[in-house]
């Protein structure tokens, strides 16, 4: 982003200045809980030695959560049940933000054992205009890696989701944010949600907004690096029908190690509500060294019901030979009954494998 601006070249993005506040987990609570935005109970800022990671879940109840504060995707995480495994699975977390991150800091929060985890869609321009493109539902996911994201979420009724959105409005405008982000909430059973973290990028389920808001997030992206403003209000963004995503990783659909290798045969589904996120194509090699996600299915349908019913459908018709891909896992998913009917969180694809254990016949291969 310097180099960009040193060289004269626009970055389609927020600020350097931005993307570090919002990049440091830790600077970022502080941020929103200046700007009135509610946060998990954790530590006061990074917690440096086990000592203090003691008092601080001592303060906060078990379980608790170590994370990484430069970190994301999952990495620079460990739970912690009680006191007697909290040195070890601390020290492991710092050990593992180093080797991803280069920066070993982490910081601690309480830790919900069943919430969803809620995304808002903003978009911010230079003019300090700042709107939300309503949520996201993103809490099937394994390992805090998203499989299955949806908008709108099937759990949030008007009031809460008025809430949750102009909550992530506040937190955007509270660092003068512009251009694409998301706000990440965890939400309880009673309604309340809580800041997780701020994406200060366009990130992988964007189409499901796309789809049900009918806005091009990457075309407003590119208006606002123009220095345009918004071509649209908070008035003109209404939410219509439903959308569904799959990512499709180059995985073992059961096992969720890497399956590198060449595609020997290929066929995307199509048909109405259908869209396909991807680069792969016949013959490609799919390598071992970058993220296992090789495509994006989305189905988008009038309600939630019709939207699950075109997935089945394009999941049934989409062909991928030569590696292995989480594809059938996702199919299973569709027609679990929790899935349909909503009831699920963060913990539910622990749930789920371990049916699949129990049941030879659901093993996704």
């Amino acid at each position: 982003m310097e180099v960009c601006q040193a060289c004269g070249i626009t970055f389609i993005g927020p600020s350097p200045e931005i993307i570090r506040k919002m990049g440091n987990k830790a600077q970022a609570k502080a941020t929103m809980l200046e700007a009135g935005v509610p946060l998990m109970p954790g530590s006061d800022g990074l917690v440096e030695t086990v000592e203090e990671a003691l008092v601080v879940a001592e303060q906060i109840g078990y379980p608790v959560i170590v994370k990484a504060s430069a970190g994301g995707g999952g990495r620079g995480m460990r739970i912690c049940n009680n006191a007697e495994e909290l040195p070890d699975l601390y020290n492991n977390a710092r050990s593992e933000a180093k080797g991803a991150f280069g920066d070993d800091s982490v910081y601690m929060e309480k830790y919900l054992l069943e919430p969803r985890h809620i995304e808002v869609q903003i978009m911010g321009d230079l003019f300090g205009n700042v709107v939300h493109l309503g949520e996201r539902e993103c809490s099937i996911q394994r390992r805090h890696q998203k499989l299955i994201e949806e908008s709108p979420s099937a759990v949030l009724d008007p009031a809460l989701r008025q809430r949750i959105c102009d909550t992530a409005v506040r937190a955007a405008k509270a660092v003068g944010y512009y251009n694409a982000g998301t706000i990440e909430f965890l939400l309880d059973k009673r309604g309340d949600f809580f800041f997780m973290e701020m994406n200060t990028r366009v990130q992988v389920e964007h189409p499901v907004t796309e789809l049900v808001t009918g806005i091009d997030i990457v075309k407003e992206q590119l208006r606002i690096a123009a220095g345009q403003k918004l071509s649209f209000r908070q008035e003109d963004v209404v939410q219509k029908g439903h959308a569904i995503e799959c990512r499709i990783n180059a995985e073992d659909p059961f096992k969720f190690t890497p399956c590198p290798g060449r595609i020997t045969a290929l066929h995307f589904p199509g048909g109405p509500g259908i869209r396909v996120d991807t680069a792969m194509h016949q013959d490609a090699v799919i390598p071992p060294h970058y993220d296992s996600m090789v495509a994006k299915l989305i189905a988008y349908g009038a309600d939630r019901t019709e939207a699950i019913a075109r997935m089945r459908r394009a999941l049934d018709t989409l062909v991928i030979e030569g590696i292995k891909t989480t594809a059938p896992l996702h199919r299973r998913i569709m027609d679990h009954p929790d899935f349909i009917a909503g009831t699920f969180s963060t913990k539910w694809m622990e749930t789920f494998l371990e049916e699949l254990k129990r049941d030879p016949a659901g093993d996704p291969r």
